[in-house]
């Protein structure tokens, strides 16, 4: 079983920040990618920022220069610091981690369950 829980919402102001994280337990063998994810009300799921083991990044247009995502491997831990936020920010925050577990013999992607991030104008 692999648990996978988002933390760090909440409700702000345009232009402050927020810190999610998300760490990722169970029978992990390793993990490779970790993500961010977001949905807006009425909306598809997008991509917000993806990071592999060894740290490559990858960004989605709309938050670069303004989201920083980074990873601690030794607690299989993720996280997105949000700056200058925006009210279009406004979303469920998902994780993502592609899991290799002990008995699994492959990698596997297991999500949270989420967290509200409300940017108010």
């Amino acid at each position: 079983q692999v648990q996978v829980v988002e933390s760090g919402g909440g409700l702000v102001q345009a232009g402050e920040s927020l810190r999610l994280s998300c760490a990722a337990s169970g029978t992990i063998h390793s993990i490779n990618t970790m993500g961010w994810y977001r949905q807006a009300p009425g909306k598809q799921r997008d991509l917000v920022a993806t990071i592999t083991r060894g740290g490559s990044t990858v960004y989605a247009d709309f938050v670069k220069g303004r989201f920083t995502i980074s990873r601690d491997n030794a607690k299989n831990t993720v996280y997105l610091q949000m700056n200058s936020l925006k009210p279009e920010d406004t979303a469920v925050y998902y994780c993502n981690a592609d899991v290799l577990t002990i008995d699994s013999g492959r990698y596997l992607p297991y999500w949270g369950k989420g967290t509200q991030v409300t940017v108010s104008s």
